[in-house]
């Protein structure tokens, strides 16, 4: 996965924006103010993703290239090597997890303008 793939597939979600919040070189992605999906601009080597704790334990032990979440609540959070070997396909479907996730924890009336 490429920088620009990233950002195109975060931002082809409704409700998204790109933000930094951490500086210019942390590229964030929010659905309504809440995080879903964060890596660094100036080195793209591993994207943090929001999961489901049971699932990441379970990502963390099924993969190298899966880590406990950098700088973050390492239960909700996992850290993925873009260049592990990981195929593509998976990082998208986990992205869009991440995504979901963020989504179903927000207020019905939230969830309901993005189209949930």
């Amino acid at each position: 996965m490429h920088l620009a793939q990233f950002q195109e597939y975060c931002l082809s979600f409704p409700g998204v924006t790109e933000e930094f919040p951490f500086g210019e070189e942390t590229l964030v992605y929010k659905v309504s103010g809440k995080m879903f999906a964060l890596s660094s601009l100036d080195n793209f080597e591993s994207i943090n993703l929001k999961c489901d704790p049971e699932e990441a334990i379970e990502l963390r032990e099924r993969y190298e290239g899966v880590t406990p979440g950098y700088h973050m609540n390492k239960k909700h959070w996992n850290t993925i090597a873009v260049h592990s070997g990981i195929p593509n396909k998976m990082l998208l479907e986990w992205i869009k997890k991440s995504y979901e996730l963020v989504v179903a924890s927000l207020p019905k009336k939230e969830r309901e303008k993005l189209g949930h």
